[in-house]
């Protein structure tokens, strides 16, 4: 059976933990929190959440176990049958890493967690995802999903991923990326009624006060 490792908390966790839900995948959920430590490491070479356990050994970095699961499981595909499909969604799902997740993430610390960020930083970021933001609405079908009619791996991404960048955007930056974007607001409703999002939202409530507290002792 696939081991998960990871906290229900991590977005990129829960990309993972909804592809293999919505495949209808057998898994187990281990905890494991990044770190450098020996055990992290052993695992996970950068230390990075999450971490998929095969039988064949250790995989981790998101879009790889992503790509994996499709490659190597049965269910519900999450991919197009051909190439080109694939390759658009892969691209996606790399713009909305790259120019709206990573962007987004230099200011989670202050949006979600009570530490002011640089303001040179904010800058940053604002410029950067009114660039990301203007790029997904060049390129995402938005059919009702990114890539089309199919949910595919560019949806866990964005639904992952806009939330936040939109939550940065009103808590720190002044700014509704979503004001002019009603694609994408459907598009978050939509991703939010899927059934197995609802074990996903409990989940992540259930586990926060633990991270919150991991945090705090940190500081």
């Amino acid at each position: 059976m696939l081991k998960l490792h990871g906290f229900s908390v991590s977005n990129y966790y829960n990309m993972v933990k909804l592809a293999l839900l919505e495949k209808g995948l057998p898994f187990e959920e281990v905890p494991f929190y990044a770190g450098q430590t020996p055990q992290a490491l052993a695992i996970s070479p950068r230390g990075k959440v999450p971490v998929l356990q095969t039988e064949h050994g250790f995989i981790s970095e998101t879009g790889v176990i992503l790509d994996y699961i499709e490659q190597t499981q049965p269910g519900k595909a999450l991919l197009p049958a051909d190439a080109f499909g694939q390759a658009k969604v892969r691209e996606l799902l790399k713009e909305i890493e790259l120019y709206i997740e990573l962007p987004a993430r230099t200011c989670y610390a202050e949006a979600f967690f009570g530490q002011a960020v640089e303001p040179l930083v904010k800058e940053k970021a604002r410029a950067e995802l009114l660039a990301g933001f203007a790029t997904l609405k060049r390129n995402g079908r938005f059919a009702p999903y990114v890539a089309g009619d199919q949910l595919t791996l560019a949806d866990l991404m964005f639904v992952f991923s806009v939330d936040l960048a939109y939550a940065v955007g009103k808590k720190v930056l002044n700014l509704d990326l979503l004001e002019d974007f009603p694609q994408a607001k459907a598009l978050l409703e939509l991703m939010g009624a899927n059934p197995h999002m609802a074990k996903i939202r409990a989940d992540k409530d259930a586990a926060m006060p633990a991270f919150l507290e991991m945090i705090s002792s940190k500081r």
